[in-house]
């Protein structure tokens, strides 16, 4: 079906649309960009945007941990339940007042259920993997000219909630089990970039030096002399003083007890978690909130959900990984809300799209598919129900459940996010190098996106 512009988007629901050789990637990025473009650019703006537009940030989250589940989970089998043939009875899709669940595929988080609420009215954008992952961490178009400066979501977090960090120990923005070949920190300082780390239990890594701390102090020192006089060179000043502060940070993190016990926890520990990356990486994750050390923003990635053959396979496929993700996330939501914490700290999990719907594909999998669902929990989000529905099938949305009454799209997302911390997502900075004006969430300033406060009820 066409859309409004020309475009037919239902030829990439699927890897038949990669399968044709007529029509190539190249084509599709540009007939993608075009068609958001061309919206973008057109004489009369939908401005009865702006009359549903909330007002102002919701500010109920102190800190955010997105979860990016790369690969796409299947939508209808996890966030938003389609029951038909193909459905393992093993899944034993439960009712929770109004919301159909898979209890035995995720335990962990329907027991936790009441704190859970799920957008089922979301839609990307594209169905190619790295495109579409970039995009969610973005809030905007890979492909259009100001994505080439955008920060990372986390970035633009770590920028506007500094100022009111006491304890700036630890960098605001951490992103654990992530690759370092992802977004970054934009046109914006270094010292907003994601800080990456893999825990796995035994402190903070390469963190001490192979010559002892005392050696380390004397060449740390020595080096700080030097670096006063180029300092003071009005010509390399600022290059120095930048370079030294980011010198200053790292030092902070070395042979320091504090943050090697934010990164250190025991086999039982890890067992509880689910003895996996991803639990490590929850478990670390509950840590940087309790430790209260300057991090306010946590992603944590969480591959392998490209399952597009042997999707129900016993001991592999999304039965293995779903246990993973249960385990991990589930005791997480739990420890959080029995310490307190989960009240002011935002959580949102989702992958780049969702997944082909119905019967299974010919290889007992499934395929790349726009429509998808994202998990929230959190920051006085109102838990036990779902945002928005879709057909019997899972295909495309029914009822958007939201004021602005389309599909939920990643700047959405994103603009949701910023709400939650407070941030105003229809913010314009004007020192960007390209001199055009860099929006938080992609023209904000007219409100063409903005953040599902209906989470909130």
């Amino acid at each position: 079906m066409k859309d409004r512009f020309g475009f037919d988007w239902s030829k990439i629901q699927g890897t038949h649309f990669w399968a044709r050789p007529q029509l190539s990637r190249r084509l599709f990025f540009r007939h993608a960009a075009s068609a958001l473009g061309g919206y973008f650019l057109l004489p009369v703006r939908p401005m009865e945007t702006v009359a549903r537009a909330a007002g102002a940030p919701m500010g109920t989250a102190k800190n955010c941990i997105f979860i990016l589940m790369s690969g796409a989970p299947s939508h209808v089998d996890t966030f938003d339940l389609k029951e038909g043939a193909w459905t393992p009875p093993a899944f034993n899709p439960t009712s929770y007042g109004n919301l159909r669940f898979p209890q035995a595929l995720l335990p962990n988080l329907a027991a936790q259920i009441d704190s859970l609420a799920f957008v089922r009215s979301v839609r990307s954008w594209a169905a190619v993997h790295s495109l579409a992952q970039t995009w969610v961490q973005i809030g905007r178009n890979p492909v259009a000219a100001t994505s080439k400066i955008a920060p990372h979501i986390g970035s633009v977090a770590s920028l506007e909630l500094r100022p009111g960090t006491q304890n700036k120990t630890l960098p605001t923005f951490l992103a654990l089990n992530t690759g370092a070949d992802g977004p970054e920190a934009g046109y914006l300082s270094p010292e907003h970039a994601p800080f990456f780390v893999t825990p796995n239990g035994n402190g903070l890594g390469n963190t001490a030096h192979p010559a002892g701390q005392a050696r380390f102090d004397t060449r740390f020192n020595l080096l700080q002399t030097v670096d006063a006089e180029v300092r003071s060179s009005s010509a390399l000043g600022a290059a120095a003083a930048e370079m030294s502060q980011f010198n200053l940070s790292a030092r902070k993190l070395m042979y320091n007890p504090a943050v090697d016990r934010v990164f250190a926890f025991d086999a039982a520990e890890r067992a509880r978690y689910g003895n996996s990356g991803f639990g490590n990486a929850c478990i670390a994750a509950r840590n940087l909130l309790r430790a209260n050390m300057g991090t306010r923003f946590i992603q944590i990635s969480i591959g392998g959900w490209d399952h597009h053959s042997n999707i129900y396979q016993a001991n592999a496929g999304l039965t293995t990984l779903s246990r993973t993700f249960d385990n991990g996330l589930g005791t997480l939501i739990a420890d959080l809300e029995n310490e307190g914490r989960l009240a002011d700290t935002l959580i949102v999990a989702m992958g780049e799209f969702g997944r082909t719907v119905g019967p299974l594909n010919n290889q007992n999998g499934r395929d790349h598919y726009l429509q998808q669902a994202v998990l929230f929990a959190g920051a006085g989000i109102k838990g036990g129900r779902a945002i928005g529905a879709t057909d019997g099938l899972g295909r495309g949305t029914t009822d958007p459940g939201w004021s602005r009454g389309r599909d939920v799209r990643a700047e959405d997302i994103e603009a949701t996010i910023y709400s939650a911390l407070g941030i105003d997502w229809t913010t314009v900075r004007r020192d960007d190098p390209l001199g055009r004006g860099f929006e938080y969430v992609p023209f904000s300033s007219q409100d063409l996106y903005g953040p599902v406060h209906e989470l909130w009820g």
